[in-house]
């Protein structure tokens, strides 16, 4: 265990329940009631308010059954765009008190404050307790914050006092806070690995942390001796501030409803596709393997994956290769009732070698048509405008949006 205070000071920041935070702001008519924000197609929980949780809520449970523990909640659909927009302040704020900030999620972040507290004027306390003042004046959104000399342990102190709290861990009090922590408390560790601690004698997170590191090694292998050392107050993972590569993107979602129409699973497949291919086009990304994904009504998940032989990020080789992957799965009679595309083998999209290979097809002239969609998408709401060939998809409820979608376009 260290004895130098600060040898490197990190702050987690969470925000608290922020989905369901991000909807209380713009609805204040919802102050006091617990909020249960929905995936697409309305399917399942996705996000939940502390007194939902209390009540038995699980993010992933389904709609029908979340109301059977709480009727008296408001269920709302996802609006990831009015997320990202207070996320994206709430970053901003962060960067005004470091330039070394690492958006590890869309709620939650690290700040690198080694070095600030002659800058600053402040101690790294201060500057937490700062940030989270700022943010709650700024944006309205309550953020717990946690400052120590790890990632991981600043993680856990954010844990530790929700919501709205600040919890500062110096080199000196690592051991007096981790003896109030259970191995289950360390990120990463997780329900199966806890268990298997415990049955060793290792409950606490300070336990772990005085375990041999041969003991280690041998229950958790690598990836638990660098939660070790972390835990001993030696940071081994900084602050990226630039996202590394994605290894996979996908959207999936339930259909609602169980269907043998395989028009209707088509056009479900497709809205994913545009979906996918709109994410991809904003990330500057492209990927040369997909994948098809299908739950049928028994709860069987079946799949099909196709190489193309060079990697796109445009809609139309997308779209071709999602169809041809359905129509391999497609069974007569086949009940599906969710579906999905999943891209791999990720790639820059402006690799030189992939321009040269575009610029002999058709997508590259299509490529200014999906730029002006996305800046409609981001000005207007990601129901503006979509590909006529999704249409066959249920309309977004009113309770959504009071947009119309007209069909511009078919993409073939």
């Amino acid at each position: 265990m260290i004895i130098n205070d600060w040898p490197a000071a990190i702050a987690h920041i969470d925000a608290d329940c922020f989905f369901a935070a991000c909807e209380r702001l713009r609805r204040p008519d919802l102050a006091g009631r617990a909020i249960c924000v929905l995936s697409s197609q309305d399917a399942c929980i996705v996000a939940k308010t502390y007194d939902a949780k209390a009540a038995g809520i699980t993010t992933g449970m389904p709609v029908w059954e979340a109301k059977k523990l709480m009727p008296q909640a408001v269920y709302l659909p996802a609006d990831f765009r009015f997320y990202g927009l207070l996320s994206d302040k709430l970053f901003a704020i962060l960067r005004r008190y470091s330039p070394q900030v690492e958006a590890y999620s869309i709620d939650e972040g690290f700040v690198d404050l080694d070095g600030l507290r002659s800058y600053w004027r402040m101690g790294y306390g201060e500057m937490g307790d700062a940030m989270r003042r700022t943010i709650l004046e700024e944006t309205g959104l309550t953020v717990s914050v946690g400052v120590s000399v790890t990632r991981t342990l600043a993680k856990m102190a954010s844990e530790a006092n929700k919501p709205n709290g600040l919890t500062v861990v110096s080199g000196r009090h690592i051991a007096e806070f981790m003896s109030g922590q259970t191995t289950r408390d360390i990120p990463g560790i997780g329900a199966k690995r806890a268990a298997l601690l415990e049955k060793f004698g290792l409950r606490t997170a300070l336990e772990f942390a005085r375990a041999p590191e041969a003991q280690v090694q041998r229950l958790l292998g690598r990836s638990g001796m660098d939660l070790w050392r972390e835990l001993n107050g030696k940071s081994l993972f900084g602050i990226e501030t630039h996202a590394p590569l994605p290894k996979s993107m996908a959207r999936t979602a339930s259909m609602g409803q169980r269907t043998t129409d395989i028009r209707l699973v088509r056009a479900h497949l497709s809205h994913h596709c545009f979906r996918l291919g709109m994410d991809m086009l904003a990330r500057g990304l492209q990927a040369r393997r997909f994948t098809v994904t299908l739950r049928l009504g028994s709860f069987e998940r079946i799949v099909r994956t196709e190489n193309l032989p060079h990697p796109t990020q445009h809609l139309h080789v997308m779209q071709r290769a999602a169809t041809h992957l359905l129509h391999g799965l497609w069974q007569p009679g086949m009940e599906c009732n969710a579906c999905g595309i999943v891209a791999t083998e990720m790639a820059p999209a402006d690799n030189a070698q992939t321009e040269m290979f575009v610029t002999e097809t058709r997508e590259a002239n299509d490529l200014p048509l999906w730029q002006t969609m996305q800046r409609m998408r981001n000005r207007f709401g990601s129901t503006i405008i979509r590909p006529a060939n999704t249409l066959l998809r249920p309309s977004t409820p009113k309770s959504r949006s009071s947009r119309f979608a007209y069909p511009l376009f078919v993409c073939k």
